[in-house]
């Protein structure tokens, strides 16, 4: 079995590797302002939360995401309490008297904080996020300030857990009946659960979930493994350290432009990106008759594979309405887990799945089914989100701002006056004033100084008329540069509107253009998917067709041999038909012959008769003459013998049987149990033969000789009993087989049945009649049957006739 993935990793492979190839892209949309999932999937004991966490020495995905975050944003990090997260999933700007009395309050809680700096980091975890690579995103907008939430639930049966929540000091309670004493049960009432909710963006959050922000990697991992010592792990037969849950460490951005002079966030919440990073480590699925779990594990098992069995059933459900252009219901609520990141299926963010393979024996099943569900999620493809618009402030803010800053200060260093004290804008007023009259010395010396009180009335009459001079220079310019920047305006607001007409058209063409472009890409992955399924096919008839033509080739060879075969069986054939031909040759020549002598012998029959006929026409008749002593014989009365009674000591005749030329030989005597003993002279007798009423392969395997009694009724009313005879010998396959050679034939026939010669009433019978009236002991007895084979009157019958 073969499946395809984009990547495949070996078992050597190191976690820098992994995360370049896998995390690092989602770590740069984060900080461009966009959504991403990464979650690890695979059985149970094929290490999904080793390559999350990672071990001691070498950190997974998780503490490397968080470092390449702060690597990235870490000058241009906003000060805590500037960003607010709301209630509903939203994000808030506040000024910076606001956040110094958020930081305030947080300092004046009696919990003892030590710096970030300063923090003693949890040896438990240390060597897991000293990462050395110093990874960080390029082109980072420095105009934007930032900064980073953390938050870490869990899904444990169906329901979802805070693990950041700050248990009171009794966390769980007993519960208390209507007489105010505990339940004796033992039940105890469980850590609240959390419920989804929807945001104005129909976005998918927990509510009420702790988020807590975080300005480093060491304290964003230290609220993470807090969180993750409130996992739930249970010990199975598969796994020590089983998760029970899927956990999810949800990492949130929020980012804000600077205002214009590029000292304070820009007040505005439109302005505001808040982009989040799903680390998820799914519970890996078991089969209970492997794990022998039973009670909460059994339970927690069933809820485990429930949730993984949803995921892929949204899957399915997404590829499906894609490739075929349907529009079924995706059931994301039929589980908490498919739930919560039903926007990221749904379009709202890159989607990364990490598939785990154990390579167990034991887990081929389970691993099969893995990766014939991964393959299959490839094929699904959600829409990217479009990138955000620009605020419209000039870039470069920041560093403009700190160039002058450094500059003013240089200035006022040299100038000798004080770093923070008057701007250039005051010394320019000085010198403006400084073209006034001077205004003289105003002290009186003398009660009778007329001069000094005239002469300072008439500077600063001076310079109030001057002041006037200047106002209206100042009113007449100000309203013609009023004037002017009411042309300007309504030519500024003519060509904006005209930039705005071209402006939407643009837009419209934009707009068509990229319509055209999807409609184009759809097409074009509606071809590369054909031409997949074509290759696909390609390769299915490429394997039919060698497998056709090694069966081909296996049938011609067969055919071969068998022709072969066929030739020699012909050959065989032919030797066999000669052989045959010549031997019949021989029969019917010996037939032939014993015809022959067969009416050689009725000739000379007939020709006796005649003569002695003729000796009797011929003969003179002086006296009457003597009848043949054949016809005096036939006139005497038959005298039957009587039967002398028996002896009484008298032993039974034995009746004497013709003995079979065969008798030297083995036999098997079959004789059916239907037989009628016949006990005559014909019967033949074998000795130390096999009798059998059935044949048997017993039997014939210690006989070279084989007979079969067969008894009819023949056409007169008599018994008829045939004698088949054959040979038996050994067959290639270990039995016994019998080849007929001959047939001999037993008939019985009463005396009485022949018709006898009347009297001599009838002085000349005809000549035909006589040879069928010639009936007497003689004449029937000069015929001898001898058997032997290839008689005409049937297998194993020859006449011969003896002269008298």
């Amino acid at each position: 079995t073969q499946y395809s993935f984009k990547e495949v990793f070996g078992t050597l492979v190191v976690q820098k590797e992994l995360f370049d190839v896998v995390a690092k892209p989602l770590v740069e949309d984060l900080i461009r302002g966009r959504n991403g999932l990464l979650f690890t999937y695979g059985v149970t004991g094929s290490g999904k939360t080793h390559t999350m966490t990672g071990s001691p020495g070498d950190g997974g995905l998780l503490p490397r995401c968080l470092d390449m975050i702060f690597n990235s944003i870490g000058p241009f990090q906003a000060k805590r309490f500037v960003f607010k997260l709301d209630d509903k999933n939203g994000v808030d700007v506040q000024c910076e008297v606001d956040a110094l009395l958020e930081r305030q309050k947080r300092d004046a809680v009696p919990v003892p904080k030590t710096p970030s700096a300063k923090r003693q980091i949890d040896p438990e975890f240390a060597d897991m996020i000293n990462v050395q690579d110093h990874c960080k995103v390029e082109e980072v907008d420095e105009d934007n300030v930032y900064s980073v939430f953390v938050s870490y639930i869990e899904i444990y049966n169906n329901y979802i857990y805070d693990l950041l929540e700050e248990a009171p000091f009794e966390p769980i309670k007993p519960k208390w009946n209507n007489c105010n004493t505990p339940v004796r049960n033992g039940d105890f009432i469980p850590p609240q659960s959390k419920i989804l909710r929807e945001d104005q963006n129909h976005n998918m959050y927990v509510m009420g979930c702790t988020e807590v922000e975080v300005k480093s990697t060491e304290e964003a991992f230290e609220v993470f493994w807090r969180g993750q010592k409130k996992r739930r792990i249970a010990n199975t037969q598969l796994n020590r350290e089983s998760s029970r849950s899927h956990s999810v460490f949800i990492i949130k951005l929020a980012q804000a432009p600077l205002d214009a002079d590029g000292d304070n966030v820009l007040q505005e919440k439109e302005q505001i990106t808040l982009s989040q990073l799903s680390l998820v480590d799914l519970a890996g699925s078991e089969r209970t008759n492997r794990t022998k779990a039973e009670g909460n594990r059994l339970r927690e098992a069933g809820n485990i594979n429930q949730s993984l069995m949803t995921l892929r059933t949204c899957i399915e459900v997404l590829r499906e309405n894609q490739m075929y252009g349907t529009n079924k219901m995706v059931p994301y609520r039929d589980s908490k887990l498919t739930h919560l990141f039903k926007n990221y299926f749904d379009g709202e963010g890159k989607v990364r799945m990490i598939v785990c393979v154990n390579p167990k024996a034991e887990d081929y099943e389970e691993s099969l089914q893995v990766m014939r569900f991964a393959e299959m999620t490839q094929e699904v493809e959600v829409a990217r989100p479009v990138d955000r618009p620009l605020c419209g402030l000039t870039p470069g803010r920041r560093y403009r701002n700190q160039a002058f800053r450094e500059e003013l200060s240089r200035k006022l260093e040299m100038r000798g006056g004080p770093i923070n004290g008057e701007t250039e804008e005051q010394s320019a007023s000085e010198i403006f004033l400084q073209n006034f009259p001077p205004l003289p010395s105003c002290e009186l010396l003398d009660v009778n100084d007329d001069q000094t009180l005239p002469k300072l009335i008439e500077v600063l009459e001076k310079r109030h008329k001057l002041r006037q001079t200047l106002s209206e220079e100042f009113a007449k310019n100000m309203l013609a540069f009023k004037t002017v920047l009411q042309e300007f305006d309504s030519s500024v607001a003519s060509k904006e509107n005209y930039f705005q007409g071209k402006l939407s058209e643009k837009e419209r063409t934009i707009a068509g253009q990229k319509t055209e472009l999807e409609r184009l890409e759809k097409k074009i992955k509606t071809l590369e998917y054909k031409i997949e399924i074509l290759e696909k096919t390609a390769t299915i008839y490429e394997e039919d067709k060698r497998n056709l033509q090694q069966e081909l080739e296996s049938k011609s060879q067969k055919l071969q041999r068998q022709a072969s075969d066929k030739r020699r069986l012909e050959a065989r054939l032919q030797g066999m038909v000669a052989e045959t031909t010549m031997k019949w040759e021989k029969e019917c020549e010996r037939r032939v012959a014993a015809k022959q002598l067969e009416m050689q012998n009725k000739l000379w029959v007939k020709d006796e008769k005649l003569k002695q006929l003729k000796a009797i026409v011929t003969e003179p008749k002086k006296e009457k003459p003597e009848r043949p002593s054949r016809e005096r014989d036939r006139e005497k009365p038959v005298q039957r013998s009587v039967s002398p009674s028996p002896a009484p000591n008298v032993p039974p005749v034995r009746l004497r049987h013709r003995r079979s030329r065969s008798a030297g030989e083995r036999w098997v005597d079959h004789k059916p149990p239907s037989n009628l003993p016949t006990e005559t002279v014909m019967q033949p007798h074998v000795p130390h033969a096999i009798t059998v009423a059935a044949a048997s392969e017993k039997a014939l395997a210690k006989c070279d000789k084989y007979m079969l009694t067969h008894q009819e009724l023949a056409s007169d009313g008599e018994i008829e009993t045939k004698l088949i005879k054959g040979d038996v010998f050994k067959t290639r396959g270990g039995g016994q087989a019998v080849q007929f050679t001959e047939i001999e034939t037993l008939k019985q026939e009463s005396p009485t049945g022949r018709k006898r010669r009347s009297s001599p009433s009838h002085p000349d019978p005809p000549e035909d009649a006589m040879d069928s009236e010639w009936t007497d002991v003689e004449t029937r007895c000069s015929v001898a049957v001898e058997m032997r084979a290839g008689s005409a009157l049937g297998p194993g019958y020859q006449h011969h006739a003896q002269p008298k």
